[in-house]
């Protein structure tokens, strides 16, 4: 296995065909993890759609650090596959970074993923309700519909620093979550290879 960059048009088709959310988000980096010259899933970085959250991590002075892993989809789901794609990915990108990424309850996702790739576990956001885009779905943004208001689950929030080991110091001490328990589902099967539910690890 191997993981490479790649042109954002070419992770398209698995966000949209693949991923539950089925719509693109914003990508700054994306990467493909390849099996003998075959795009076996890919994996995506991008700005995080609150600039509270920039701001909430670490704080003003290092919110322009903060990207989200915002897709993680796999062809085949085989042992170690995601956990491949994340840490080799990571690797890739400049830094520092300060990454987070979600795990929907509302998907039955705990984030097991996550945990085998040693991000911070920084709690679980609360229910809500957002604006409805044109789409039907949620907005987060002034142009949804204030008629119409979709539910958001509650969603686990991890967090993982990626620089030198300075840099991750400085950026740990900085940090504004507290960092918790990892949570655990126990309906969920898990080994320390990372082999968890199949939704779990397909679909971050």
């Amino acid at each position: 296995m191997k993981v490479l960059p790649i042109k954002n048009e070419e992770a398209y088709p698995w966000i949209l065909s693949k991923h539950y959310a089925k719509r693109l988000p914003s990508i700054s980096f994306a990467f493909g993890l390849y099996e003998e010259n075959l795009l076996k899933g890919i994996i995506t970085y991008g700005m995080p759609a609150s600039p509270f959250l920039c701001v909430g991590v670490c704080g003003e002075e290092y919110k322009h650090l903060v990207i989200e892993l915002n897709r993680l989809c796999l062809l085949d789901n085989k042992k170690n596959q995601a956990s491949y794609l994340i840490a080799n990915s990571i690797k890739l990108l400049p830094n520092p970074k300060i990454i987070v990424s979600y795990a929907d309850t509302g998907m039955n996702h705990t984030g097991y993923i996550y945990q085998a790739t040693n991000f911070l576990f920084t709690g679980t956001t609360k229910e809500r309700t957002d604006m409805a885009s044109e789409n039907g779905k949620h907005s987060r943004h002034s142009l949804g519909n204030p008629e119409i208001r979709v539910h958001r689950s509650s969603k686990h929030r991890y967090i993982y620093i990626h620089g030198t080991k300075k840099e991750k110091k400085l950026l740990r001490e900085k940090l504004k979550y507290e960092v918790l328990d990892y949570p655990k589902n126990p309906t969920e099967k898990y080994d320390a290879g990372g082999s968890v539910a199949t939704q779990d690890l397909l679909f971050a």
